[in-house]
């Protein structure tokens, strides 16, 4: 990736995320982003911009000396005008703030600009944590249902991709990245398993386990699937990888086909779907942290309180759960008949 408008200082952090830590193009693009801005923020604060249009500013000339003045308020004071002036939620200035503590990390230690980073003590905002949104086992069986009617071999490839997201939960990224050679088949102990290898976040390589639904569903679509020299497993009409807007519109046109759309779901929502069923029949949570490619258990544990909070609903919807008995008389109760 070229990022001709930065400052050497900024371009050699990119480069180094991406050529030695490995971070995926778009992590480096989201850090390239919110560096920027604040950059542009640190001009502005400076008084060597105007801040009337801001989003013109350049920050190719941004001097070495004003980065090196840096301190824990001036990051804090960049947050704050995240919030007010662009309307970032608490969940978008947390990642401005990882962004940032990263960056002066790599000018501490490899620039050595710095006795201790100014965003060492830095705190990311706390985003509003909401249960993930996720289709029934009912919705869920009718989105299939839509799939199901085959005409030509894309009907088979969309219905595998389907079939993938609602059963391993894997993310839109790495469904893209699977490769023909990806699956993998052996006899193990007289049964036959089968895995496909993806590339999950920060390209690490994990394994996910078929079940009989996935192993059908990829099985069709092989048959049918044109013959190319193309490596990628799910491939467009023009018999390239398909690319992740291409699986995004697929997923909004079958919504739409089985009465889902406009109820907020979308790809991700099918890698919660296959989360949420999962540990509501048993799934261990630690087991579905593997199966999910999360990184933390705490990242996995919101699965939890959506059953928790299914089981609430489950005793409201009691149709006894309105009858009341009377309310306990007490002594004062009765004085107050007399």
């Amino acid at each position: 990736m070229k990022f001709d408008d930065c400052p050497s200082y900024l371009q050699e952090y990119l480069n180094y995320i991406e050529t030695i830590k490995l971070r995926s193009k778009l992590t480096v693009k989201n850090y390239y982003t919110d560096i920027k801005l604040f950059l542009r923020y640190l001009k502005v604060s400076s008084g060597s911009a105007s801040a009337e249009d801001f989003d013109s500013i350049s920050i190719y000339d941004v001097p070495e000396s004003l980065v090196k003045n840096v301190t824990l308020n001036d990051l804090l004071a960049f947050l704050s005008f995240a919030s007010s002036e662009r309307e970032n939620h608490a969940q978008a200035r947390a990642r401005k703030a990882v962004a940032l503590r990263q960056f002066f990390k790599y000018l501490t230690v490899k620039k050595m600009w710095f006795e201790v980073s100014p965003a060492q003590n830095l705190e990311l905002p706390s985003p509003k944590k909401t249960l993930p949104k996720h289709l029934t086992i009912e919705q869920a069986t009718e989105l299939l249902k839509t799939c199901s009617d085959f005409k030509d071999w894309s009907d088979y490839r969309d219905y595998c991709i389907i079939t993938f997201f609602l059963n391993c939960g894997m993310r839109l990224s790495e469904l893209v990245g699977i490769n023909v050679n990806d699956f993998i088949s052996t006899r193990e102990g007289g049964v036959q398993v089968n895995r496909i290898k993806v590339l999950g976040k920060g390209s690490k390589e994990r394994i996910i386990y078929l079940n009989p639904a996935c192993v059908s569903a990829y099985s069709n679509y092989i048959k049918v699937r044109p013959d190319t020299r193309e490596k990628a497993l799910f491939i467009s009409k023009r018999l390239t990888r398909i690319s992740n807007r291409r699986v995004e519109q697929i997923i909004e046109e079958k919504l739409k086909l089985s009465g889902l759309s406009g109820m907020g779901f979308s790809v991700h929502k099918l890698r919660h779907t296959a989360a949420t069923l999962m540990y509501q029949n048993g799934v261990d949570v630690r087991a579905l942290k593997e199966v999910l490619g999360h990184e933390n258990l705490d990242t996995t544990q919101i699965y939890t309180h959506v059953a928790n909070e299914q089981i609430r609903n489950a005793m409201n919807m009691n149709p006894l759960a309105d009858i009341k008995s009377a309310p306990v008389k007490t002594s004062s109760d009765n004085n107050d008949d007399e």
